[in-house]
């Protein structure tokens, strides 16, 4: 099950024992009864009509898998307990994982997920929770632990899910990017925030620099280059004026960094990748607000992908512009 339903279907579902990862507006979430679910504010879908942007009167849900006897626990992590998520997670299971933007766990695991140990071993799949874009600065982005019916502003809400001996999780990384060939730029720290940084080993502004490309629009992120996998990087505010740059996941220093080669029509791309994936054995997906937003997918139907449009997307660290897709094989 991964649908948008009504508020009061949602309630059934919880009174009725089905365990649920949830996505919704604030005043959602807020009324729905204790249970075994974790949920996270965000009002962005893509629904099987198409995108969707609903701030008050629906749900997303997504039926958790139990395969076996006590399979599931539901968990509130502190900030400075992020870590334990991976070492909590079973052997052979998946951890999914709501923790909410511009908080100090998002700052945290975006900073720390890749050196957590058997980060790779043992998947971290979900998401980060949001707002609806005109509450920027306004609201704070939730999560909540509803097996003991609390909502925090920080750390992290987890199922932790075991599954048989037969059954085994996939995680599945869709990205539309690519890294140009051109200017190679490295970071002598890690942060969300940049100032200076070297262009092809010459110190340079990243905002004026993005600003004399034409890029400063951010449309395009930048691409880490991790031992060969494309990690995304994006770009929140370019300031050419200040001379800073704002990003919603860290860039990290020894890490090379490209601009993504530019994509020719950004939704058509978008629905000719996902329209090649088989979304029948998916258990959970989520997309990134900024392929919803860049992408015009607002009434739009892109295969079978179906989940929040998120504020990051998490596949074993924290991502950017991407799709997380969850299968159990």
């Amino acid at each position: 099950m991964n649908e948008l339903i009504t508020i009061a279907a949602a309630a059934d579902l919880i009174r009725s024992g089905v365990p649920l990862a949830v996505a919704g507006p604030e005043v959602a979430l807020d009324v729905l009864p204790r249970g075994r679910w974790i949920g996270g504010t965000i009002p962005y879908f893509m629904a099987g009509d198409g995108g969707v942007v609903d701030n008050a009167s629906r749900v997303f849900v997504t039926r958790l898998p139990e395969l076996e006897l006590n399979a599931l626990e539901f968990v509130h992590y502190a900030s400075d307990r992020l870590e334990d998520i991976v070492a909590r997670t079973p052997d052979n299971g998946f951890s999914l994982t709501i923790i909410p933007a511009m908080s100090p766990a998002h700052s945290r695991f975006a900073a720390e997920a890749a050196s957590y140990e058997g980060a790779f071993l043992k998947p971290t799949v979900g998401w980060i929770s949001g707002v609806h874009l005109s509450e920027l600065g306004t609201k704070t982005p939730k999560i909540y632990d509803g097996s003991k019916g609390t909502r925090h502003e920080d750390g992290a809400v987890v199922a932790h899910i075991r599954l048989p001996s037969d059954k085994m999780p996939s995680v599945e990384i869709v990205n539309i990017f690519e890294p140009e060939d051109g200017d190679v730029l490295r970071f002598e720290a890690t942060g969300f925030e940049v100032g200076d940084c070297s262009v092809n080993g010459v110190r340079d502004n990243l905002a004026r620099y993005l600003t004399r490309r034409g890029l400063e629009h951010g449309r395009l992120p930048l691409i880490g280059d991790f031992a060969g996998a494309n990690i995304n990087v994006s770009f929140q505010k370019v300031d050419a004026t200040a001379g800073d740059v704002k990003l919603y996941a860290p860039v990290f220093s020894g890490v090379d960094y490209r601009i993504a080669r530019p994509v020719s029509n950004y939704r058509e791309e978008f629905q000719r990748r996902f329209s090649e994936l088989d979304f029948g054995t998916a258990v959970f997906s989520c997309n990134c607000i900024l392929n919803f937003l860049y992408g015009e997918l607002e009434g739009q139907q892109v295969g079978g992908l179906h989940g929040p449009a998120t504020f990051g997307e998490i596949g074993y660290q924290l991502l950017n512009q991407t799709t997380v897709v969850l299968r159990i094989l």
